[in-house]
C-alpha cells in the first residue's frame, strides 16, 4: 500500500508540474507572437534604409565618417543578448559559449580592454565567473522590453565612445531568427560600420538605379544623418532578434517537457492500475483463503 501511494503522490506531482510547463508553453506563444510582429515590421524597413543608404554612398566618392572608420583594435566592447530568466533549453549555454570564444580571440588586449554589455545576465554568468570580462552596461531591466527609445541611449554612449576612440570596435553576440526551427548564433559588428558600395535591385546595374533617384541639395548631409540611424536600427533589430529567438527556444522547451510529462504521467498511470490489481487480487486470495479455513 506504500508503494501505490508514492506512485499516486508522484502522478499528482507530475501533473501539477505539466500544468505548470503547459501554460508557460502559451505564455512564450503569445510572447513570440507579438514580438515577431515587430521584427516582422522592422526588417523591411532596416533593409529600405541600408538599401538607399548603400546607393547614395555609390555615387559619394569622398564621404567620410567617425562611424565608418576601421583601425586597429586596442579595446573591444561586447554587446550581448541572452535572458533573464531559464527554462528556455541551450539558448543561454549557446550565447556563452560564443561570448567566450569572442573573449578568447581578444585575449591579447588584455581583459580589462574587453568591455560587457548585457541585455540579460543568463548568457553572461559563466564568462564573469571566470573574470574574463567586465560590466561596462547592465540593462537587465529591458532585456524583455525592446524598442527604439531603450535602445537610443545605449547606442549614443557606444557611438560616442567609438568616435572619441575608448572603444575601437562593437560587437554584437545574439541569436538571429530565421525561422521557427531554425535560430543562428551570430556575432557581428555593430561599429565600425560596415557599409556596401555594390547595389543592384531585380537584375539591374547601379548606373540604372541611381536614374530612379534625384538629391538634393548633396547626399553627404543626407548620409551623415543616416549613419548613426542605421547604427541604431542594427542594435535595435539585433536586440528584438534575438528576444524572438528566446521566445521560440522557452516555448519549444515547455512543449518537449509537457509531451515527456504526458509519458510519465501514462506510464506511472499503468503502473498504478497494476500494482492496484496486484493489491485487490491479493485481498481476494487472502478472503478466499479465510473462507475455505471455516
Amino acid at each position: 500500500m506504500a508503494q501505490l501511494k508514492d506512485i499516486k503522490t508522484r502522478l499528482q506531482t507530475v501533473k501539477s508540474t505539466q500544468k505548470i510547463t503547459s501554460a508557460m508553453m502559451l505564455v512564450a506563444s503569445a510572447k513570440l507572437r507579438k514580438t515577431q510582429r515587430l521584427l516582422d515590421n522592422l526588417e523591411p524597413y532596416v533593409e529600405g534604409l541600408r538599401r538607399i543608404y548603400n546607393l547614395i554612398l555609390v555615387q559619394t566618392e569622398n564621404f567620410h565618417s567617425p562611424l565608418i572608420e576601421d583601425r586597429p583594435v586596442k579595446r573591444v566592447a561586447l554587446v550581448v543578448f541572452s535572458s533573464n530568466s531559464g527554462l528556455a533549453g541551450r539558448f543561454n549555454h549557446v550565447v556563452s559559449t560564443e561570448l567566450l570564444q569572442a573573449v578568447e580571440s581578444y585575449k591579447s588586449l588584455g581583459e580589462s580592454n574587453i568591455l560587457l554589455y548585457s541585455f540579460g545576465d543568463r548568457g553572461v554568468r559563466e564568462a564573469l565567473k571566470r573574470g574574463v570580462v567586465h560590466y561596462q552596461g547592465r540593462y537587465q531591466s529591458i532585456a524583455d522590453k525592446p524598442s527604439l527609445e531603450n535602445i537610443k541611449p545605449i547606442c549614443e554612449d557606444l557611438i560616442n565612445k567609438f568616435i572619441e576612440k575608448e572603444v575601437d570596435k562593437v560587437e554584437l553576440i545574439y541569436h538571429h531568427f530565421l525561422t521557427k526551427g531554425t535560430q543562428v548564433m551570430t556575432r557581428d559588428t555593430l561599429l565600425p560600420l560596415q557599409v556596401q558600395k555594390t547595389v543592384t535591385e531585380e537584375g539591374e546595374f547601379e548606373e540604372k538605379l541611381l536614374e530612379k533617384y534625384i538629391i538634393e541639395p548633396d547626399s553627404e548631409p543626407i548620409l551623415t544623418e543616416l549613419t548613426p540611424l542605421l547604427i541604431h536600427l542594427k542594435l535595435f533589430a539585433a536586440h528584438t532578434d534575438s528576444l524572438v529567438s528566446e521566445h521560440i527556444a522557452r516555448m519549444t522547451a515547455m512543449q518537449i517537457a509537457t509531451d515527456n510529462a504526458d509519458e510519465l504521467v501514462d506510464e506511472l498511470t499503468l503502473e498504478y492500475n497494476k500494482l492496484r490489481q496486484q493489491a485487490i487480487t491479493a485481498e481476494l486470495l487472502d478472503i478466499m483463503g479465510g473462507s475455505f479455513d471455516r
